[in-house]
């Protein structure tokens, strides 16, 4: 006999014979035989049951099998924050909202009424209990019909691992044999877990977390008495008391459970009455969908894992997604926006927006454009200065012409197509001047700001694997956000590079992300000296209108045709990254980083809770002087064809630059006007030729017209000191 069986008989035979003790005295039978004939066949009857009862016991026991315990390892795979609040959850594969909890993370008050109203002995019976059990049938024999169950919540554990709710004799032995055997092997604490993750609510959700979040929109951390109670008596009839079907029995369910909590003092009567005042929720409100890019990848790649925790701030990332769709709508239609903050001292990614909206399909939200490679425009050239900064090439307060100028075929303009003359180094990055930047990329050099680049993880991209060139001043690369981001991470701690990760292990560690490759035997962005020179810079670039500017150092950026705007910032603790566009790599017109971008940049610092961090401090090697302070090599650039002995500023050659070498040249177009030459730099007057011919020119302009005929033409310029340019072109 299995010994819950054996424990039965030895807890009710005395409890019988002390019930016939208390009976009242009867008349004397006259016939003691046949008493005693009855009491044998009474004693036999109840053998009989006993052993029946038993019987039925083993054989359901034994037609149980083994627990199931792996239908309830099925659990909804959830994305944490860093403190472990919920980014976003995703279903199971048969489509359950099926999340694990902790009893400690339940409001008391509803495993206090859960108990009252389910279980009272749940701690101290094993299993089965037998007091309520005995009630249940005494109730049944006295009224006809069931009144009350004598289910615990063990029991209902084990039905609800067994997927079956059998109402039958068979199906309750049943149940009490996975019940006793659920306490044998399991703890009360994980039995407890097992219910609070697979208790039914109705639909596709199952356990009180995903009850809890689909119809109060919150954790069970903290719920009112009415939540507690509507929580505890949902599983009972889950469809029939669905919410979103028949609320009023949803309430009159409730009220049961306050009621039957009142009676066990688990709340007063004055509780219970303000607590059935509550309304009944409608309609279900819709799981977390925080950091859905992120989320998604993570996912992917870690399909094992059923909790992943990132490094970000739930909140802040709240705060950047609203701030990200506001944004975009203010721009305009079909614009998305992606932003990224950083903690550049340990190089946890704080939180990471990948477009305005994920559900948006006007602005292609699905697509994360955080990770897509796009041209970062003028975003590297606080690298290409700090590299001539490292070699003592240039100082802050070093001059450089901002002058027409030619590097092969390549000839490189202005944002504004104008130029400024001689200006400072200073000047140029703070107004992001493309000539000087131009100048300092080529005696640097491209290669070696890419090898930089790597070093801090960083790998630009080329167009069929190209070599890098001169473009990269102007944005001539590609670079994602998170990229960008990390490349600031390192400028903003004194050139140290630093790897940038949303990934949080089980020991409280960061790992690295998988968007971004491992540093380089952890090698320098660039000295010290020189990020503090170009970080002293950037702290004064001229701020968005209605901001305040010199609080952190930021640099803007705009790609060829308007198709990308971006903003990157950062102070002595946070790096943040913004960019705006559209996904399909469409121009936008008037797109500029610093009215489209800089604005988000801006509010986005604003939203980061504290103080602002000072930047770096100067290291003790700093030279600041005026430029007529400054040792003579570092008072004026020198290209790379400037005189090495006098270190004197050669005047720049001359370079047609209308029209350009290999154009074509419609004479639809000029409808019988003549074509205009143009011609920057050198020395007046100049001399024009057409195929080796000269023409009729002003000799103090640097415009002459032509009027051209069909067919190849090779035009020449040469100035007074003999210096000369050569463009080829077409006619048609």
């Amino acid at each position: 006999m299995p010994p819950a069986s054996a424990t039965l008989l030895r807890r009710y035979v005395p409890f019988l014979s002390r019930l016939r003790a208390a009976s009242p005295p009867r008349e004397k039978s006259r016939n003691p035989f046949t008493l005693r004939r009855v009491a044998i066949a009474a004693c036999a009857a109840f053998f009989v049951l006993a052993a029946g009862a038993c019987g039925l016991y083993l054989k359901a026991f034994a037609d149980a099998g083994p627990l199931p315990l792996e239908n309830a390892r099925a659990v909804s795979t959830t994305v944490v924050d860093r403190d472990d609040r919920l980014l976003r959850a995703f279903t199971t594969t048969d489509g359950m909202w099926r999340l694990p909890l902790d009893p400690k993370d339940v409001d008391p008050h509803y495993l206090k009424m859960l108990f009252a109203f389910e279980d009272k002995r749940f701690y101290s019976h094993h299993g089965v209990d037998s007091k309520a059990i005995l009630r249940a049938v005494m109730q049944m024999l006295r009224h006809g019909r069931i009144i009350s169950g004598g289910s615990t919540l063990t029991m209902q554990v084990a039905r609800l691992l067994d997927g079956r709710h059998e109402r039958t004799a068979g199906g309750k032995l049943r149940q009490m044999a996975r019940a006793i055997e659920l306490e044998r092997t399991l703890s009360k604490t994980e039995i407890l877990k097992l219910y609070l993750r697979l208790a039914p609510f109705g639909g596709n959700l199952e356990g009180v977390r995903a009850a809890s979040l689909a119809y109060f929109g919150k954790e069970p951390r903290r719920l009112s008495l009415g939540e507690a109670a509507l929580l505890v008596a949902l599983p009972q009839s889950p469809e029939i008391r669905r919410l979103d079907r028949n609320p009023n029995a949803a309430l009159r369910a409730r009220n049961r459970v306050l009621n039957r909590a009142v009676a066990a003092h688990v709340i007063t009567l004055a509780e219970a009455e303000r607590a059935k005042t509550e309304r009944i929720p409608a309609a279900r409100y819709s799981f977390p969908l925080l950091a859905p890019h992120l989320a998604e990848g993570e996912v992917a790649a870690h399909p094992s894992e059923s909790v992943i925790k990132l490094t970000l701030d739930r909140n802040l990332q709240a705060s950047l997604e609203k701030l990200a769709q506001d944004h975009a709508r203010m721009i305009g239609d079909n614009v998305s926006t992606a932003v990224i903050v950083a903690d550049h001292q340990t190089g946890e990614i704080l939180a990471e927006v990948g477009s305005a909206g994920y559900m948006d399909k006007s602005r292609q939200g699905a697509v994360d454009m955080a990770t897509a490679v796009r041209s970062p425009g003028s975003t590297l050239k606080p690298f290409i200065y700090g590299l001539a900064f490292e070699a003592g090439l240039a100082h802050p307060e070093t001059l450089i012409e901002d002058r027409p100028v030619r590097f092969g075929n390549y000839a490189p303009k202005n944002f504004d197509e104008g130029y400024h003359g001689t200006v400072s180094i200073r000047e140029a990055l703070e107004q992001s001047f493309n000539i000087p930047a131009v100048r300092v990329l080529a005696r640097v050099g491209p290669g070696k700001l890419v090898g930089r680049f790597r070093r801090a993880g960083v790998e630009a991209r080329f167009p069929d694997k190209s070599e890098p060139t001169l473009a990269m001043a102007l944005g001539g690369t590609g670079l994602t956000l998170e990229e960008l981001t990390q490349l600031y991470a390192g400028l903003a701690r004194g050139g140290d590079s630093i790897m940038l990760t949303h990934r949080w292990n089980e020991r409280g560690k960061v790992w690295a992300t998988s968007h971004l490759k491992p540093l380089v035997n952890a090698h320098r962005l660039m000295s010290p000296l020189a990020a503090w020179y170009v970080t002293d810079v950037l702290k004064d670039a001229p701020p968005p209108l209605n901001a305040k500017g010199g609080r952190f150092a930021y640099k803007t950026g705009t790609s060829y045709g308007y198709r990308d705007a971006w903003a990157i910032g950062y102070d002595g603790k946070y790096v943040i990254a913004a960019w705006v566009g559209r996904p399909d790599n469409s121009s936008i017109p008037g797109l500029v980083g610093r009215s489209a971008a800089a604005p988000m940049l801006f509010d986005a610092f604003e939203r980061i809770p504290g103080a602002r961090a000072p930047l770096q401090g100067a290291p003790a090697n700093v030279i600041r002087a005026t430029n007529a302070e400054l040792p003579a090599p570092l008072k004026r650039w020198r290209d790379p064809g400037d005189d090495p002995v006098t270190g004197k500023f050669l005047e720049p050659p001359v370079l047609i630059s209308f029209p350009p070498d290999q154009s074509e040249i419609a004479t639809a177009d000029l409808d019988g006007e003549p074509l205009v030459l143009k011609a920057d730099g050198g020395a007046l007057p100049l001399t024009w030729l057409i195929d080796g011919k000269p023409i009729a020119s002003d000799a103090h302009a640097r415009e002459v017209t032509w009027q051209p005929t069909e067919g190849f033409a090779k035009l020449t310029v040469i100035d007074a000191k003999g210096r000369t340019d050569r463009s080829s072109i077409r006619v048609r």
